[in-house]
């Protein structure tokens, strides 16, 4: 896995281009979260995705966006920890919006959140917390769309992910 994320981090540095169809960020973000309630059946999850949310862009790599934000809330909460996963249009953007509450993270920690490696809990060992490459992945799979990542938190408030991408220009 850690040779597959840094071939995908290596290829996005690269500025290969990415599939470019339309896709439903609301359903993208559903099937996420689904998945996320297999994994962890305990875990209150909500999602607000009232309608449709059409980019331009690669869905296996949006998935992975979802997914991997889903993954940090489950290696960096307690068991049972709510989330709420949000999908809207605002602004000519579309926004995947993922937080938790659980304890959140200090300053200095969400300044580097999407940094290659870095894990906001050092005695986390890399079978138990990851590699550290979750975020980055994240920011670059959205600066490869046009996007960008970011990240808004305080101690014991929780963490708040923010990716916003460009709608889908309408034709006609």
């Amino acid at each position: 896995v850690l040779v597959d994320e840094l071939l995908l981090l290596a290829r996005l540095d690269q500025g290969r281009p990415l599939d470019r169809r339309p896709v439903d960020l609301a359903e993208v973000a559903a099937e996420a979260v689904e998945q996320a309630r297999v994994i962890d059946p305990g875990r209150p999850l909500e999602l607000a995705a009232p309608g449709p949310v059409v980019v331009l862009g690669d869905r296996e790599r949006l998935h992975q966006v979802a997914a991997n934000l889903l993954a940090n809330v489950r290696m960096h909460t307690a068991p049972g920890t709510a989330a709420r996963v949000e999908v809207a249009a605002a602004g000519g953007r579309a926004v995947l919006q993922v937080a938790d509450q659980g304890p959140g993270m200090h300053p200095e920690q969400a300044a580097r959140a999407f940094e290659r490696f870095y894990r906001s809990d050092p005695s986390r060992s890399r079978g138990m917390g990851g590699a550290g490459l979750g975020l980055s992945i994240v920011a670059a799979i959205a600066q490869a769309h046009g996007g960008r990542a970011s990240v808004s938190s305080a101690p014991g408030r929780g963490v708040s992910v923010r990716v916003e991408l460009p709608l889908r220009e309408r034709a006609g």
